[in-house]
């Protein structure tokens, strides 16, 4: 959320954050509610001074022994006027802090213009693809022939986009889950293991709500909501809290299942596991000094790249524009796999700086010099599995059908090979 000062003295700039990013705003409404809330502050405040003064005249009436009936009725009346704007300020507040959660969060500076994701910004690529003497096929053939994957199971038991893993294919996907976690714990991220249901106000704290409501599973009976990652309930570890200035930054990773309704998805982008409607990552979540926010975003996509560097995979980071980035995201970074078998770059993770956005709504601060500070909250996937399991499959596949597992892997999986008579 932004802070109503910035949205009085910079409505200009204001404007033309949420015009870059594609969402319109009544921000004439919401100066217009912010005027009569401060307003009835003023009143109100003028009114208590009134009843203080004739307070004292009733006091020094009753002991000269005089008659204070008529300003005991003034009291009376001011007390009657000062309630009613009471309850006017606190619906006028609770319109105005309603609307001022539809604001988005402002791109910073160096977030490229532009509107989709051609406009996305190219920063660095590493590793090359890998070489084939035959055509490489897509993973969700691969996982066919091998039995990794059971599609139609799932559509029985659950619906279209829940897959059910096999054999060695839900191996390789609890490999995955494990190296990451050692990657996080090595540098230097606790280990959490968060709730996969969470509230209303965890989900508004992080900006889901009021934003990407449809976009979420609802448990309606019990209010509740299926998360669609695991920085909802790892950023709310800390929601109404004054953080020492001293332990920044908090550095937490945890690992979750992952639940997104994928509305309106269609196409080719839906084939095998390139979106799915349930999911599993390791998100790494980070509260930082707001002096250190910009190189703590650095670093925290400098620890995903690690681990697909590890994996031998080809990748490359994007600076993503302002139209593409999102409501709550100051700045962002997305890495994307390559998929030889489809000849196509695939988003594994989005590494992101919030500023002090998600810690207003949801009143995390820090206690340093002086009065306590909003933090700044960063997070960033590291990784999520489905399209680390795909470009492994298809990177690492073999002439035979079968998959060489990555070296680092092998430990988890149990095997240097998928295939082959392998199961």
């Amino acid at each position: 959320m932004l802070d109503i000062r910035t949205i009085r003295e910079e409505t200009d700039r204001v404007r033309r954050g949420c015009a870059a990013k594609g969402i319109e705003v009544d921000l004439d409404r919401i100066l217009k509610l912010d005027e009569e809330r401060r307003r009835a502050l003023v009143d109100v405040e003028t009114l208590q001074r009134e009843r203080n003064t004739r307070s004292e005249e009733i006091g020094r009436r009753k002991k000269a022994g005089e008659d204070a009936s008529e300003a005991q009725a003034a009291v009376r009346e001011i007390g009657d006027r000062i309630r009613a704007l009471d309850e006017r300020r606190k619906e006028v507040e609770d319109a105005l802090n309603a609307t001022l959660l539809t604001v988005p969060n402002l791109p910073d500076d160096s977030v490229p213009p532009g509107r989709t994701p051609e406009d996305n910004v190219p920063v660095r690529e590493h590793g090359a693809a890998p070489s084939f003497e035959f055509e490489p096929k897509p993973h969700w053939e691969l996982a066919e022939a091998l039995g990794l994957l059971d599609f139609e199971r799932g559509v029985k038991l659950t619906g279209s986009g829940f897959p059910v893993y096999r054999g060695y294919g839900a191996r390789l996907e609890r490999a995955l889950v494990s190296f990451f976690l050692d990657c996080a714990r090595d540098a230097g991220y606790l280990e959490v293991l968060p709730p996969i249901l969470v509230n209303e106000d965890s989900a508004t704290g992080t900006g889901q709500l009021p934003d990407k409501e449809d976009q979420m599973y609802v448990v309606g009976r019990d209010d509740l909501y299926l998360i669609p990652t695991a920085e909802v309930p790892i950023t709310n570890l800390h929601r109404d809290e004054i953080l020492a200035g001293e332990s920044l930054p908090i550095k937490y990773a945890g690992f979750t299942p992952n639940f997104r309704r994928e509305a309106g998805s269609h196409g080719r982008d839906v084939r095998g596991l390139n979106r799915v409607h349930q999911f599993h990552k390791v998100e790494l979540v980070k509260f930082v000094d707001p002096e250190t926010s910009d190189a703590e975003l650095e670093s925290l996509v400098a620890d995903a790249e690690k681990i697909l560097q590890a994996l031998g995979l080809r990748y490359r980071v994007l600076l993503m524009c302002a139209g593409d980035m999102g409501f709550t995201q100051a700045k962002k970074y997305d890495l994307e796999v390559w998929a030889p078998g489809q000849g196509r770059w695939l988003e594994v993770s989005s590494c992101s700086n919030f500023r002090d956005f998600q810690a207003r709504r949801m009143k995390i601060r820090y206690r340093g010099e002086g009065k306590p500070q909003l933090v700044h909250t960063l997070n960033g996937s590291g990784l999520a599995t489905p399209r680390t399991f795909i470009a492994v499959l298809e990177h690492y596949q073999r002439a035979d059908g079968s998959i060489e597992v990555p070296a680092v892997l092998r430990p988890f999986v149990g095997t240097d090979v998928i295939g082959g008579g392998k199961s």
